[in-house]
């Protein structure tokens, strides 16, 4: 890399500890500051923030290669994911901020008891943490 780069690689970091420092004051000592802002940020804002977690560098990439491929109807699964992300913008972060709760694994909890709560946490664990994220690692790397 050129000096140039190494320079510009040096500022940003060094912004981004000065930020985190000046910051660290802010910050809160308990989970539920850390987690959740104390409960002080708006559905709207928490709902956003959920959204943003789906899209990174490598979404475009990845979209234009199904389109490519499949043509435009080929991207329907995103479409899918489009349109439940903006139900839980703006339907479920209301009713996720009404119920206090701070994890989806609360939520479930309060909601439901017993084995149907039991299975249901054992379902998603299993197809978020073992199904879900396999398809992630081996689509990450084509992509990206």
């Amino acid at each position: 890399m050129h000096w140039l780069d190494w320079a510009i690689v040096a500022l940003f970091m060094l912004m981004s500890v000065t930020i985190g420092l000046a910051m660290r004051r802010r910050a809160g000592t308990s989970l539920e500051s850390y987690f959740v802002s104390n409960r002080a940020v708006g559905w709207w804002l928490a709902g956003t923030s959920i959204a943003a977690t789906a899209f990174s560098s490598d979404t475009p990439l990845l979209i234009t290669g199904m389109v490519r491929r499949r043509g435009i109807w080929g991207v329907w699964e995103v479409w899918a994911l489009g349109i439940s992300t903006m139900l839980a913008v703006f339907v479920f972060a209301k009713l996720w901020k009404r119920a206090n709760v701070m994890t989806e694994v609360e939520l479930v909890e309060l909601r439901y008891s017993g084995r149907a709560a039991a299975f249901l946490r054992g379902f998603k664990a299993v197809y978020w943490g073992l199904l879900y994220n396999c398809y992630v690692i081996g689509v990450w790397p084509v992509t990206g």
